[in-house]
């Protein structure tokens, strides 16, 4: 590696990451009080917390690699100190070029400074622009990328448009939000204006934050006649993540809308049911379970957050690869693979349990007495109290009340 002196004005320290090493600033000494947010008081952002994020997509991006078995191109406009695209070129095979860009001059130098202590400049480029600007100027044929990775401090909205121009025929898009209190209902006209579709502050709103978020990018995608097909998401700490891959064309945009909808909810009772179609929100009306008024969320996207052979490609990577924390994403992948078939939405054992008084049994337990009456039951990644089950809320309630009763015995 190359070691050219280097001032970056503020307190840095080499730190390492999957396979690299790059300077970053050094948190501690931008805390003055226990509440700062010491990334966010750094005069350029970097986050340890969100190394399962990066290590998620050095696998999503290997898998897609192998997918499509050619030479790739990646464009991460929001680069920061650069550890993510120097990752890209440094730990996935096949990636032919990686453009970073930030808008912060601060970002850009560290970033270039990172990518020559890397040895990387034939393979990575990084720029100081704005970024829809950048991505704009790759909209052009024949000057789009294979891959694009944007992960914003709060929303990718504002980003979607210039992200799926800049995307190739079959390309994948990685998409960060980390605005959940609009997203999860606490600002739900916040998640109205940026997302385009209404929240609710339900056990489950974590998945309906990956279903809004990429109901908005279905329906952005549309506009340029491109579809998007969901190929893994995850929830992890204070972020949703979603990867899709876009195709072109018109006939391929309609038959993405379709997967397009509303989720209805009781706070009564539980109960939940989704209605796809765009235009269908007459339905609403009543609760079939308790006749309690429905609560409505959406428009939002209905369809898979999980594809099975994009899961078996990442599970694949991440026994190959050596990553800190590859036993949890190893767990967090196989649990995913369960959940592509399973139904939307899940219930969260402590929740039921609180409103009908009673203590909490295991998740498991609750799993197997659904199972015995033919019912399905997922374990989720979105939740580990929860179970994604194709039983009424009654049904669920009424399991509760005699695992409890038994266990009472």
């Amino acid at each position: 590696m190359a070691s050219d002196v280097f001032d970056a004005g503020f307190p840095t320290e080499i730190i390492e990451e999957g396979r690299v090493k790059i300077l970053v600033p050094k948190l501690k000494a931008f805390v003055k009080l226990p509440s700062d947010y010491a990334p966010s008081k750094a005069p350029v952002f970097y986050n340890p917390v969100m190394e399962l994020n990066r290590d998620l997509a050095v696998l999503a991006l290997q898998a897609y690699q192998r997918m499509v078995d050619q030479q790739i191109s990646v464009c991460e406009p929001l680069t920061s100190c650069g550890l993510r695209g120097i990752r890209f070129a440094v730990e996935v095979e096949g990636v032919k070029k990686v453009v970073m860009n930030d808008i912060n001059e601060k970002a850009y130098r560290l970033a270039t400074h990172n990518v020559k202590m890397n040895e990387l400049t034939d393979r990575v480029t990084v720029r100081n622009e704005e970024a829809n600007f950048l991505l704009d100027n790759y909209s052009a044929p024949h000057r789009r990328f294979d891959a694009v990775d944007i992960d914003p401090f709060g929303s990718p909205a504002r980003f979607l448009d210039s992200a799926i121009r800049a995307l190739r025929d079959g390309g994948l898009l990685a998409l960060t939000a980390t605005d959940m209190a609009p997203l999860c209902g606490v600002h739900p006209r916040a998640c109205i204006r940026k997302y385009g579709g209404k929240p609710l502050r339900t056990e489950y709103c974590h998945e309906l934050a990956v279903r809004l978020l990429t109901g908005c990018l279905a329906v952005t995608a549309a506009r340029y006649e491109m579809s998007v097909n969901v190929v893994f998401s995850h929830r992890a700490e204070h972020y949703v993540r979603v990867y899709a891959i876009v195709k072109y064309g018109a006939k391929n945009a309609d038959e993405s809308l379709k997967n397009m909808g509303y989720l209805l909810h009781c706070f009564r009772c539980f109960h939940r049911e989704a209605v796809k179609g765009l235009f269908t929100v007459e339905r609403r009306g009543k609760c079939s379970e308790c006749g309690s008024t429905l609560s409505l969320s959406g428009p939002m996207w209905l369809g898979r957050l999980l594809d099975s052979e994009f899961c078996d490609l990442m599970k694949k990577e991440a026994k190959e690869k050596t990553l800190r924390l590859g036993e949890r994403i190893r767990r967090m992948l196989a649990l995913a693979k369960t959940e592509v078939e399973a139904p939307i939405s899940y219930y969260v054992v402590d929740k039921l349990c609180d409103a009908l008084n009673m203590p909490v049994p295991s998740v498991k337990k609750v799993a197997e007495a659904l199972r015995k009456r033919g019912l399905q039951a997922h374990l989720t990644s979105f939740n580990p109290k929860g179970i994604r089950s194709n039983a009424s809320a009654s049904n669920i309630k009424e399991i509760l009340v005699k695992l409890n009763t038994d266990s009472s015995r």
